[in-house]
């Protein structure tokens, strides 16, 4: 099978992840398949070309040759409009797509071209788990304490205050919203500077799984709307760690809590790939991250793992790799047959919308039924 990479159209200070490392590329030629890469797209990365030409993956100079060539193309952000024109018909492209707030000119070339579109953020295994998801969530955990920490600072605009404290200080208040992999990972990483850390979660078993997990050093809260109006008036940092891969996110903070806020206090909404969870909040940019409402500052950056793109791109590698070979070597319906679950991850089956959650999201009729899928 023939397999496809492609530099990332958007610039590198935006987006510098690519959607196979090296060691990937080698993962899949030594099994007997083709890789293209299209000249310099490991660069924002630091792979270069001839990384990838050691392990066996052939360079190519456009950006068309790769998509002309590839039975499947392998991406990181969804295609944008330059893209459009490329698909070839009857393609299988993997990226995170979260069709359910894209621009719909995306869906509607997906579907012209009859593209099979699998979108990471939405791939489940046997656990019910996402774990292709799972890399990018635990790098935006992590890097929310050094992005908080930053935005809090007089010279940005913020409160001026040291999440850790000092003796004689008190420490910095964050809440977590959400207690699921990104929730967890912030959780540890602003237990870690020595921030006092509140997560909020629907689900109390999760609550309390966060509890076993940092040994009781967090306070635990059900995310009822009386419990959201009482800490929006006093944290210091809000982080939306909301996930319901295929669903748009649900507001949770509206503009009137947003405004109880102290000011120069700080909204790290992750929940932006999905439309947000806070009424204020709309998509930014690495290269311009922040804007301020209510004298609130807002950083809403759907594709946070970007700023650290070496790591992430061997993260997605790591994950992804598995179910490029089992594809490359059974074909899609023959993976299908033996991991039925993989349906999750497809949203359009040849240009047929195929999951039920996006089609209800999108309000939107299914189209297709994926055979041997199993959405169960």
């Amino acid at each position: 099978m023939e397999f496809g990479v492609p530099k990332e159209v958007r610039d590198l200070q935006s987006e510098a992840r690519v959607g196979l490392t090296p060691a990937g590329a080698r993962g899949l030629v030594r099994v007997g398949h083709k890789v293209y890469v299209e000249k310099m797209a490991g660069l924002g990365a630091g792979f270069s070309d001839e990384e990838y030409r050691n392990q066996g993956a052939q360079i190519v100079y456009s950006a068309a040759e790769v998509y002309g060539r590839s039975d499947i193309v392998v991406k990181v952000a969804r295609p944008t409009q330059k893209e459009h024109r490329l698909f070839r018909p009857g393609q299988t492209i993997f990226s995170f797509l979260h069709l359910q707030v894209a621009s719909p000119d995306l869906f509607e070339a997906l579907e012209e071209r009859e593209i099979t579109a699998v979108a990471y953020e939405m791939i489940r295994d046997k656990k019910g788990l996402f774990p292709v998801l799972l890399p990018m969530s635990q790098v935006a955990g992590r890097l929310a304490p050094i992005i908080a920490g930053q935005l809090l600072m007089n010279i940005n605009g913020g409160r001026g205050t040291l999440l850790s404290g000092i003796p004689g200080v008190p420490r910095g208040s964050v809440v977590i919203l959400g207690a699921g992999v990104l929730g967890k990972n912030a959780a540890r990483a602003f237990l870690g500077i020595g921030a006092q850390v509140i997560v909020m979660d629907e689900n109390v078993r999760q609550l309390e799984y966060v509890d076993d997990l940092l040994d009781g050093r967090v306070t635990t809260m059900i995310s009822s709307k009386h419990n959201l109006d009482r800490i929006s008036g006093f944290t210091d940092v809000l982080v939306g760690a909301i996930q319901r891969p295929g669903r748009r996110a649900e507001r949770l903070i509206s503009r009137e809590m947003v405004r109880r806020m102290r000011p120069g206090s700080v909204i790290l909404d992750f929940s932006i790939d999905d439309g947000g969870c806070v009424e204020t909040s709309r998509p930014t940019t690495l290269r311009d991250p922040v804007f301020v409402a209510e004298e609130v500052i807002h950083y809403c950056v759907p594709n946070t793992p970007a700023a650290v793109a070496r790591s992430t791109s061997y993260g997605l590698t790591n994950a992804l790799l598995p179910y490029l070979k089992a594809i490359g070597d059974y074909g899609l319906l023959g993976f299908l047959e033996r991991e039925p679950g993989f349906a999750h991850g497809i949203n359009l089956y040849q240009g047929n919308l195929s999951h039920p959650d996006l089609a209800s999201a999108l309000g939107r009729e299914l189209t297709a039924k994926i055979p041997y899928g199993d959405f169960s």
